[in-house]
């Protein structure tokens, strides 16, 4: 699987020309542009490229040259090459690869997993293995140092060169209270960088987030957070948001979110619909809060509807309910905040995250299973799970019973599957071990500069 993968990564190397750097652990901290979508190189698609002629002759469109007097005919003229087909789209390579996917194989691309201990576990690789998971989030009981989590990677990305696809091995690294990373200089947290109005600092910090994370392996990034702090009482984001107005978090988080995209590491923007106006932790229990769809889309919204014009790629759905939009279920549930809103309204394409099932606002009214298969039916692509192997079993379980029973249709998975691996194919994304001794000296040095200067 791993050698198919690579010739896929091959074929479509053409396709993202705006591309930098390979998104591989083989290029640690060289900044890559955002994947774009670009036609094959030099034609139109569907355009046959145009062929030589004989012998130089140029401009004959590839027309045999004119007879020449002298020549009596004995020769033959040199055979014309053939036509070079054209590059196969991203699309097409991920309809491919979506084709020879089993149904266990698809349904685990569609979740994130949290870890055992500070190295690779049996369960690990049992999750890996058997269950196939699609990628894994690491907390900071995870880490110790540099070259722990870079062994730690590395041996997870060994254990999947059977699977159909590269792992997303990601982290919540935004800087102030909610770091991981080990060996690092201390971040300034998103009020801090918010407060100076400076949109060229919150750029420099993402420089050093996204830097940081691909160094240590890492190729999604749960942050930048866009959630407006509009509510003093707010126990959850607080300082972890860039401010207080729509703005201030629109211009600080995009300038972020844009600089750890440009390290090839994905940005996840967090937390859709906006968590900036509860008052209970949804770590704990269910925040309620009662906004129209009208008033949300004139504030909580503006930060995550400029990001979608601006390309993100994946999206954080919140555990918040909101009554007047749907009563019966939280955002990371609703169909009517994924698919009619998210997706329908800010005109989203890319995937549909959830945040950690197993945070208080879900396992304390809702079964695990349950609330997967209905999150899943709603329109989210990856189930977040904080813990490993029973928790991706139980929802596993469940989401292959629905689609047997015709409760989901496997469609509805392969368009989440098939989000799923443009995502992956579109950063590069790739199985390949990193350097085993990391150095954030380079990382530090960004940090130490771009605080020092404020």
């Amino acid at each position: 699987m791993r050698k198919l993968w690579l010739a896929l990564l091959v074929l479509s190397v053409g396709l993202a020309g705006g591309c930098g750097s390979s998104g591989n652990g083989d290029n640690t901290g060289t900044a890559a542009p955002p994947p774009v979508k670009t036609p094959d190189a030099g034609n139109a698609p569907g355009e046959t490229p145009n062929q030589p002629g004989n012998g130089g002759n140029a401009g004959h469109n590839g027309s045999p040259p004119p007879a020449d007097p002298g020549n009596t005919g004995s020769e033959p003229s040199a055979p014309q090459e053939p036509a070079v087909p054209p590059a196969p789209t991203t699309a097409e390579l991920v309809a491919r690869k979506l084709q020879k996917m089993t149904l266990d194989e698809k349904l685990g691309e569609m979740i994130i997993a949290g870890l055992d201990g500070t190295t690779a576990s049996a369960q690990a690789k049992l999750m890996i293995q058997e269950q196939h998971i699609g990628g894994f989030i690491f907390y900071k009981e995870n880490v110790t140092t540099p070259a722990g989590v870079a062994a730690y990677v590395n041996q997870l990305k060994a254990w999947n060169a059977d699977n159909p696809a590269p792992l997303l091995i990601s982290v919540d690294q935004e800087g102030g209270r909610v770091s991981r990373l080990p060996g690092l200089l201390k971040i300034p947290a998103g009020r801090v960088i918010g407060d100076t109005g400076d949109v060229s600092y919150a750029s420099q910090i993402g420089t050093a987030l996204g830097a940081a994370s691909k160094l240590m392996g890492f190729n999604v990034d749960f942050a930048p957070v866009l959630d407006i702090n509009s509510n003093p009482k707010n126990p959850v984001i607080g300082d972890r948001s860039y401010g207080t107005t729509a703005k201030r978090v629109t211009d600080m988080g995009l300038a972020a979110m844009d600089s750890i995209r440009d390290q090839g590491v994905v940005p996840v923007v967090k937390h859709f619909p906006g968590h900036g106006d509860t008052s209970v932790d949804s770590h704990l229990e269910l925040p309620v809060v009662n906004k129209s769809l009208a008033q949300l889309r004139a504030f909580e919204w503006v930060p995550f509807k400029a990001a979608v014009k601006d390309g993100v790629d994946m999206v954080m759905v919140a555990h918040i309910l909101f009554p007047k939009i749907d009563k019966n279920v939280p955002a990371s549930l609703s169909k009517t905040i994924i698919t009619d809103e998210l997706r329908g309204e800010l005109g989203f394409k890319g995937v549909v995250i959830t945040d950690d099932m197993t945070m208080g606002a879900i396992s304390e009214n809702f079964g695990l299973a349950q609330a997967a298969m209905t999150s899943v039916k709603a329109g989210s692509d990856i189930i977040l799970l904080a813990h490993g192997y029973e928790d991706a079993k139980t929802v596993l379980g469940a989401l292959k019973q629905s689609v047997r029973k015709g409760d989901i249709s496997e469609k509805r998975i392969d368009e989440s599957v098939t989000r799923i691996l443009t995502l992956k194919l579109n950063y590069k994304l790739s199985d390949a071990a990193i350097p085993s001794h990391p150095d954030v000296g380079g990382v530090n040095a960004m940090i130490k500069k771009a605080v020092s200067a404020h």
